[in-house]
């Protein structure tokens, strides 16, 4: 991600291919189950530039067009499974 920011477009192409496959995953999931809001924890969902990125990933492969569920970060961020564990 480091690497991605500052300009490198071997880093950006594979955050690119990463955020493609994680889209597509997520549209298995809204497709499935119709949520309302996706929330991401762990490591990886701070992230930011995700959730900007991310739903533009997702709405092409959405059964019927349109796709309006919000994508959030969770509260704890990448504690959030330590906190349930607990």
């Amino acid at each position: 991600v480091a690497a991605m920011r500052a300009g490198d477009a071997a880093a950006a192409a594979t955050f690119g291919r990463w955020l493609d496959r994680l889209g597509r995953g997520l549209a298995g999931v809204v497709n499935v189950l119709d949520p309302d809001a996706i929330v991401l924890g762990g490591g990886l969902s701070t992230i930011p530039e995700i959730y900007d990125a991310l739903p533009e990933r997702v709405a092409p492969h959405i059964f019927g067009g349109g796709f309006a569920t919000p994508i959030r970060q969770s509260r704890h961020g990448d504690a959030s499974g330590v906190r349930g564990a607990a």
